[in-house]
């Protein structure tokens, strides 16, 4: 039986495939402080002492399958604008200086 609870879970499962407290945070809607918390409880009910052994803990368990990256809720990507213009659609870099002069 899982002891551990579906927030526990979803932050073992970030950290599995490399996300940082800071960036489940962001990711999940809530503060680094709080991921960090659900990990400890579950580093806790594991009886490990640490992130990476309370990954191993849930791979070997088999409460853990998949590490890929979920795909986002709902969010549809589009394409950057294509622009016929010259310069248009590029990404910011700098600016060419206006009135100086190439000298040949």
């Amino acid at each position: 039986m899982n002891p551990l609870t579906t927030k526990e879970l979803t932050c073992l499962r970030w950290a599995a495939i490399g996300k940082t407290s800071w960036e489940m945070g962001i990711i999940l809607g809530v503060a680094e402080r709080t991921v960090n918390f659900h990990i400890q409880n579950a580093c806790q009910k594991l009886q490990v002492h640490g992130r990476q052994a309370a990954i191993t803990a849930v791979l070997q368990a088999g409460w853990l399958n998949v590490l890929t990256e979920p795909p986002p809720k709902s969010q549809k990507i589009h394409p950057p604008p294509v622009s016929d213009k010259p310069g248009r659609g590029r990404l910011p870099g700098p600016r060419p200086s206006r009135g100086a002069t190439a000298k040949p």
